[in-house]
């Protein structure tokens, strides 16, 4: 089991099925995004260059969706909290994951990249 596995494999339910169900939405929304382990955490890349994450806040235990140039985006459910650059989406896994709000979140975030608002390489 490589480290990306192992980081999904060792989280406690119902975390870690919230957390692949977020992987699968993401990886499905264009074939030029990659999924890789960097920080200790899975990153998502578009042509290679970082554009989003999962993690889990310390002090909720809720997974939650990083948009790596949030600063870019306005989303109701995209919090500024105290980062210049990045914004999360943070998720209660014991319901629902609001499935059109993570797709429009997630297509809006791609457009920034098919726009060149954001560069990559």
């Amino acid at each position: 089991m490589n480290a990306l596995d192992e980081f999904y494999a060792k989280q406690e339910e119902p975390v870690k099925s919230c957390l692949l169900a977020l992987r699968t939405m993401i990886l499905l929304q264009d074939t030029h995004l990659t999924a890789a382990r960097k920080y200790g955490m899975p990153f998502f890349c578009y042509k290679g260059k970082m554009c989003c994450y999962l993690w889990i806040d310390k002090k909720l235990g809720q997974p939650y969706l990083g948009i790596v140039e949030g600063k870019h985006m306005h989303h109701p459910l995209l919090k500024q909290e105290q980062r210049a650059r990045m914004k999360p989406i943070t998720f209660d896994p014991g319901k629902d994951l609001p499935v059109k709000a993570i797709t429009q979140i997630l297509q809006d975030m791609l457009r920034l990249y098919h726009e060149g608002i954001i560069k990559t390489k």
